[in-house]
């Protein structure tokens, strides 16, 4: 696997907080049986669905509503609440579209399970650097895995943050399975904004 590429900010003496959700290229699909004509927009289907809280969807296939059809590859809603077969996107407001009169369905990637993972990650100024400038890892409580909301949360307190002197640096997160295959999952570049109030 081919780690993402994520560059970040970190804004020197602040708290640094980062939420990942890592997607499987398996697609799950529901169909859909009704849309509200309001803000926010809230979509009901016709089963029971599994998407998590925070997920990336797409709604194609949609008759009447036709606006809430996400037509680009690469246009997606957020889920920011849910039941057992509806969720809610409170970043649209569909109380403007034409009513829903038909069809649609609701898909999304499928969640990788996290039970068992741990993760390690790793600040240095270079790639070449012997110097580790930050660890954080599951085992310091600096990277936290939920498998239950499938969320990988990293957080750097002001405490460790005021401390850097760099410019840019480098990292990467490495993550272990409950085999103990290590997976490179995530490597990027950081950018350090000097603190001005300290």
């Amino acid at each position: 696997m081919e780690p993402a590429k994520i560059n970040y900010k970190i804004y020197q003496g602040s708290t640094f907080e980062e939420t990942l959700r890592w997607e499987s290229e398996t697609k799950q699909y529901m169909p859909i049986s009704g849309i509200t004509l309001a803000a926010p927009c809230v979509i009901t289907t016709s089963g029971t669905h599994s998407v998590p809280i925070n997920w990336r969807v797409r709604v194609t296939g949609v008759n009447g509503m036709k606006d809430i059809n996400t037509i680009a590859d690469d246009a997606y809603y957020l889920v920011t609440s849910k039941t057992s077969n509806s969720v809610t996107l409170n970043q649209v407001n569909s109380a403007g579209y034409g009513a829903y009169t038909s069809g649609g369905i609701l898909s999304w990637n499928t969640p990788i399970p996290l039970t068992g993972y741990t993760a390690l990650m790793q600040i240095r100024e270079t790639l070449e650097s012997t110097e580790i400038i930050a660890e954080l890892s599951t085992a310091n409580n600096r990277i936290v895995i939920d498998p239950v909301n499938f969320t990988i949360s990293i957080k750097l307190p002001s405490t460790i943050t005021g401390t850097f002197n760099f410019d840019a640096a480098v990292y990467s997160m490495e993550l272990t399975d409950n085999q103990n295959n290590v997976i490179p999952f995530l490597s990027g570049s950081i950018s350090l904004v000097k603190e001005v109030t300290r």
